[in-house]
């Protein structure tokens, strides 16, 4: 295990939103885009033209990941602020009218939309994604289903879509269900080997359902560009360093299953109906959901998960160099969410002569100012 450094990146997806009524662009975003381009190779574009994506390259040092999306939000802040634009990380809008979006041109996105649909044009969300390296292709759905049952509490970690067109969802993380509009979505199917994934892949692609494995948006897929494991079921993260720790919990997850064969070991039809419970649980409460244990048929608080969990992984910490990053978990739940953090900005502006639009303009600005500053 010592000799599998376990390389991972991270992507992370923004919005965009116009600086003085903090909802979508009121001018062509296609300056921006051009500039960000020009300024940060790294980037790329995503279904909406009111969204922006960035990744940092392949590391095993996650000072080295903190130091790229640092500068990466850092410059993509300046360029807005020359644009007229805000820039934020955050699971959904709180503002924004999906109707009044624009696609971005080009050929998959214009066969996405043209496949889903209305749904695809609704899909006014961000997300962020891990990949983690595993060298042995044949190994990586075997892992992708033992990894299941942890989704729920790494998702809850990254809570950050209370709000949607305008409103309070009573959600702390709403985008998965925007996102759920869309086909192929959600916790992956028990596959149960390469071998089955495999099939199922080539009986989708030749019936004509999708093009290729990357139209699976499952939460947690085998990558087909790269030798990864990819982790998508965390909103985007507001915080940076809510970021770092997620793709660190992950990261030792992946560790993990790869070095103990026995953990989540012949997993069934309920174990997934489980994990979907707990992540609905984790949709609707955040850190303060409590969670399902299959193998004790009991519920417990999410702090307490959250300690089972990082005494299982306390060996992958420490080998992989980020034991301080997997603890800094403790702080997301003591401090709150960012879903928890957006919701008191909204209570704390509203009332008086302060309207519910006015109280969610300051959830913006939180959103932009805490992104920018990482």
């Amino acid at each position: 295990m010592s000799a599998h450094a376990y390389r991972f990146g991270i992507e992370e997806e923004y919005f965009l939103a116009d600086a003085e009524t903090r909802g979508t662009p009121r001018r062509s975003v296609k300056p921006f885009h051009v500039e960000a381009g020009e300024r940060l190779p790294e980037i790329g574009r995503e279904l909406l033209q009111c969204q922006v994506e960035v990744c940092t390259p392949p590391s095993t040092a996650f000072a080295d990941a903190r130091d790229a999306l640092l500068k990466q939000r850092q410059e993509l802040a300046e360029i807005g602020h020359g644009h007229g634009l805000l820039v934020f990380a955050a699971g959904t809008h709180p503002i924004a009218d999906w109707a009044r979006q624009l696609p971005t041109k080009g050929d998959r996105y214009r066969g996405i939309l043209r496949d889903v649909g209305l749904a695809g044009r609704r899909s006014l969300i961000c997300g962020m994604h891990v990949h983690v390296e595993v060298k042995d292709p044949d190994a990586r759905v075997g892992l992708m289903d033992r990894l299941l049952p942890f989704q729920p509490l790494l998702f809850a970690l990254s809570a950050s879509s209370p709000f949607w067109q305008g409103k309070p969802t009573g959600l702390s993380a709403y985008r998965l269900s925007a996102f759920g509009e869309l086909p192929r979505t959600g916790l992956p199917e028990l596959m149960g080997d390469a071998a089955s994934y495999e099939r199922y892949v080539r009986i989708m692609t030749k019936a004509g359902s999708i093009q290729d494995a990357s139209f699976l948006w499952w939460s947690l897929r085998p990558s087909i560009k790269f030798p990864t494991l990819e982790l998508r079921i965390a909103d985007s993260c507001t915080r940076l360093s809510d970021a770092l720790v997620i793709a660190a919990l992950f990261r030792c997850l992946v560790r993990l299953v790869e070095r103990r064969p026995d953990i989540n070991a012949g997993l069934t039809g309920v174990s997934r109906a489980i994990a979907a419970e707990n992540l609905w649980r984790a949709q609707r409460s955040g850190t303060e959901a409590e969670l399902i244990d299959e193998a004790s048929e009991e519920a417990f608080p999410f702090g307490q998960a959250l300690d089972t969990l990082l005494s299982l992984i306390a060996e992958d910490a420490e080998a992989l160099g980020c034991a301080a990053e997997v603890a800094d978990a403790r702080r997301i739940v003591t401090e709150g969410t960012s879903a928890e953090r957006q919701i008191a900005a909204f209570e704390a502006t509203r009332g008086g002569d302060t309207s519910n639009r006015q109280a969610l303009d300051a959830v913006v600005d939180w959103l932009a100012e805490t992104t920018r500053a990482g």
